[in-house]
């Protein structure tokens, strides 16, 4: 009941300008809140997948990513019933780099790959000699979906 005086008070002593405008910048603030940008209306399912070390990359995969790995990449292979997704971020000053997966899932008419390159801390003894941070995922083969990288 006190804010409804203090807001009347407010009023009726000129300053309703101002007492709108704070109105509206609540009301907007919260229906931005209320967005659901991260969340993804579409999606149907999470994709299982393994993270695999380049001993259990195929060589012919290897070979691409070694003809690439110096600028960021991402790519996509099959190899029968397997499908390996490889991203990669280039060039990094030092070493520490590691790459988390934050999301992986399928839509009606994609696969939505989502991961962050996570630089070394600063309490971590690293290198000073560049490297070439990447991670390649493996999981089933979905035919006929196009990946979407973010």
């Amino acid at each position: 009941m006190d804010i409804i005086r203090n807001f009347w008070h407010l009023l009726k002593n000129g300053k309703r300008i101002a007492v709108l405008g704070m109105i509206t910048a609540i009301l907007t603030a919260g229906t931005l809140g209320c967005t659901a940008e991260d969340t993804p209306e579409d999606k149907i399912k999470d994709i299982d997948f393994t993270v695999v070390g380049e001993d259990q990359q195929p060589d012919s995969l290897k070979d691409i990513i070694a003809e690439k790995y110096t600028d960021p990449f991402q790519i996509s292979y099959t190899l029968g019933d397997a499908l390996y997704i490889a991203i990669g971020y280039g060039e990094q000053p030092s070493g520490g780099y590691s790459i988390s997966v934050n999301a992986f899932y399928e839509t009606e008419d994609t696969l939505v790959i989502d991961t962050t390159l996570i630089g070394p801390g600063k309490a971590e003894n690293v290198t000073n000699t560049p490297t070439r941070p990447y991670i390649v995922v493996k999981t089933e083969n979905i035919a006929d979906k196009m990946i979407e990288f973010k």
